[in-house]
């Protein structure tokens, strides 16, 4: 069979630039969805409202206060949360080259959560109170990201050592991962058991996980964390491809397999801690995201990784903005909210097998 001369050439890139065109539409509509979430709410505020507060500093007293203080530092939390968990999950999906995996299913986030837990109430790295909006007010962040950071990455050292075994499989990991979760979840309960009237009601806010909370004290540790190691993520693309091919394979193109594997998991759970230490757990964001991107554009990480942070930011601005608007004038945990949105979605996708791109 004899091919024009730039026939495939060309095919290809047009395939590649469709793939690029999906990426730009992602980051476009999580966009969109930014905006919608700063404008909509008990009390909505017109787009012509917003851009004259930005551009030019007018406005009234209380639109700047919503939009200042409450719905830009949460719409922004967002973005940073569904990011940072949608490329964790998708790295760790790549690296212990299951599915299944993201920080829930794996325990690590239950594992961050308990040690969130455990450094607010044992060593007093925050204030609590008795409300969703203020549950738990961090007065030493670097202490509570530190202790969450360290149960999240010591179970991240079980998961690895099981898959660097014969015979860690998908549902091996899964299963481990399953058990280490009941562990430490059973650990934070053991701590409300035992916490006062106040740190109970706090906990229990606290752990839905919720974008209400955040301010721009919390962002200004969760943004750039989250950022640096996303783009930690990007840089590594090559990296994750080879390894998708095989470790064998992956060693023969002059990739260190094990450094790559750990500092992956490192990354993702050191996003995993920084996110639940601030906003709670959220589930299926780490989980869904990777997987719908995968439907949609294939395996291939240098855009696998930046699409899934669009989609995990526009899952999660939708899922608050719903979550927000459902039951007017009440504001329901988004968390809630994912998890009957992703429960669903991942049956569906699970269903339907694997990527198609």
């Amino acid at each position: 069979m004899h091919f024009e001369h730039g026939r495939i050439p060309n095919a290809y890139a047009g395939y590649i630039r469709r793939k690029r065109l999906a990426t730009l539409g992602m980051f476009l509509l999580m966009a969109t969805l930014f905006a919608m979430a700063i404008s909509l709410g008990a009390v909505p505020i017109h787009p012509k409202e917003i851009l004259d507060l930005l551009l030019f500093g007018e406005g009234s007293r209380r639109v700047q206060l919503i939009l200042t203080q409450i719905r830009m530092p949460q719409a922004l939390a967002a973005v940073a949360a569904g990011a940072g968990l949608a490329a964790s999950g998708a790295v760790m999906q790549s690296v212990l080259k299951n599915p299944l995996a993201s920080p829930v299913t794996l325990g690590i986030s239950h594992a961050a959560a308990f040690g969130a837990a455990f450094s607010v109430i044992i060593l007093g790295s925050g204030v609590m109170a008795s409300s969703s909006v203020d549950a738990v007010s961090l007065s030493h962040p670097a202490i509570t990201v530190g202790a969450a950071f360290f149960f999240a990455m010591a179970t991240a050292g079980i998961i690895i050592l099981i898959a660097s075994r014969k015979g860690g499989a998908p549902q091996v990991l899964i299963l481990t991962g399953v058990a280490l979760g009941s562990l430490f979840t059973a650990g934070t309960m053991l701590l409300q058991f035992f916490a006062d009237d106040v740190q109970l009601a706090a906990m229990v806010f606290w752990t839905f996980g919720d974008l209400a909370r955040a301010d721009w004290n919390d962002l200004f540790v969760l943004g750039p964390v989250t950022l640096a190691i996303m783009i930690f993520f990007l840089f590594n693309t090559r990296s994750y491809n080879a390894m998708g091919l095989g470790d064998e394979t992956a060693h023969g193109l002059g990739i260190k397999v094990k450094q790559v594997r750990l500092a992956g998991m490192m990354a993702a759970s050191l996003a995993t801690a920084v996110i639940i230490s601030f906003v709670g757990i959220i589930s299926f964001i780490g989980l869904v995201a990777p997987h719908i991107v995968r439907r949609l554009l294939g395996d291939d990480h240098n855009f696998l990784l930046p699409a899934s942070m669009a989609t995990g930011g526009l899952v999660l601005l939708a899922s608050d903005i719903g979550a927000r608007l459902i039951l007017l004038p009440h504001v329901l945990p988004v968390s809630i909210f994912t998890a009957f949105l992703g429960a669903p979605v991942f049956i569906y996708l699970v269903i339907k097998g694997g990527p198609r791109a």
